[in-house]
């Protein structure tokens, strides 16, 4: 597995005015796998767009090392980075204390009858998108710490995709501090995500040993 950043150009409009919806990001980064692409191979992928002292970047978790050129392609030339993830996997232990950091898009199946698929619709309150993390917790390998995390930014995105009208989808970031309890189901939160719309920038968690 890998880890790899990248820093958005935001100074350079020509870069970045496709960049105007979720669809657009997730196209950047199935792009800068060439290899796969080639192989007409698509391998899952956790992406988010983080910011760090002002500057946006787009994080990578993949199975394959992506192209540093490609990842540059909306990026400043340069500042492509991977580095290995598996090491840093096989050191987590059950018991051990993390500071974590997590976008998700809270969603719920509302009940529509026996046999009937839940119509899926958002969670708004703070409240509901706090328990829904809550909720995935224990089958995802660790606890939250009581009073040590909490949301620090909520709001929507954008998401359009070819052929059907543009919709808006919820987005909680979640930080704080959680314990692992399984270090096995922990690794494959790391490396699978949580939630929903994986592939559009959400579900991606990444961790610091505290």
């Amino acid at each position: 597995m890998y880890l790899s950043r990248v820093e958005i150009d935001d100074h350079n409009r020509q870069k970045i005015r496709d960049l105007s919806h979720l669809g657009a990001y997730h196209s950047w980064v199935e792009d800068s796998f060439p290899a796969e692409q080639n192989q007409h191979i698509r391998s899952r992928k956790l992406w988010r767009i983080d910011i760090l002292d002002g500057r946006r970047y787009l994080l990578v978790v993949s199975d394959q090392k992506p192209d540093p050129d490609a990842m540059e392609r909306y990026g400043v030339k340069g500042s492509a980075q991977t580095k290995e993830y598996d090491a840093f996997l096989r050191a987590i232990t059950e018991g051990h204390d993390y500071r974590f950091r997590v976008i998700l898009n809270p969603v719920v199946a509302l009940s529509q009858g026996e046999g009937n698929r839940g119509r899926v619709v958002p969670e708004i309150t703070v409240q509901q998108q706090l328990q829904f993390l809550e909720s995935r917790a224990e089958k995802s390998g660790f606890e939250l710490i009581p009073n040590r995390y909490q949301i620090v930014d909520r709001g929507w995105e954008l998401f359009r995709k070819q052929g059907q009208r543009p919709i808006r989808l919820s987005k909680a970031t979640y930080e704080g501090v959680l314990k692992v309890t399984d270090a096995d189901v922990f690794r494959h939160t790391l490396t699978k995500g949580i939630g929903k719309k994986k592939a559009y920038g959400f579900g991606m968690m990444t961790v610091i040993p505290l």
